[in-house]
């Protein structure tokens, strides 16, 4: 049980490094689609090129905040030691789902080292959800002072 203490803290940082790294990976990807839509005059449904590339350039930017979000609710976990609460866990969570489906995606796409890529981004993100789980670290808080089930065992007296 303490080595999860231990471990968690920089896992939960490095989890929010990759997360920082990858936003500004898929923000210049996005931008550099646009720029590649917009110059050769790409259309897809009779969709104005334009279009397409703004509509790229502003999903990039969603997705890319998006992740930036979820990096710092994995700073504030790692800083404050304290697991995240009701809607940044979900939000944690939609984000391993993300990075899960993703990475099915990538094997397809891209090849087997995008995928690997994506799994150990969802191996970070799933290993920090656990280790501020409930059990590890007292309440559903993380907070390390209150066990679950009250306080520790009292020992018997003898009377």
């Amino acid at each position: 049980m303490d080595g999860v203490r231990v471990a968690r803290r920089p896992v939960a940082l490095a989890a929010a490094v990759v997360l920082i790294l990858e936003a500004f990976g898929i923000v210049l990807l996005n931008w550099i689609l646009s720029i590649v839509v917009d110059r050769q005059q790409m259309s897809l449904a009779g969709l104005q090129p334009r279009a397409m590339s703004t509509g790229s350039w502003v999903g990039g930017i969603l997705f890319g905040l998006y992740l930036l979000f979820c990096a710092v609710v994995l700073l504030r976990c790692a800083l404050r030691d304290r697991a995240p609460g009701g809607f940044t866990r979900i939000a944690l969570i939609s984000c391993a789902v993300v990075h899960g489906m993703l990475g099915a995606f990538a094997v397809g796409l891209v090849g087997w080292v995008a995928f690997l890529a994506m799994m150990a981004v969802l191996a970070l993100l799933v290993l920090t959800l656990m280790a501020y789980g409930e059990g590890f670290s007292g309440d559903a808080r993380g907070n390390a002072e209150n066990t679950p089930n009250g306080g520790p065992p009292v020992a018997p007296t003898s009377a």
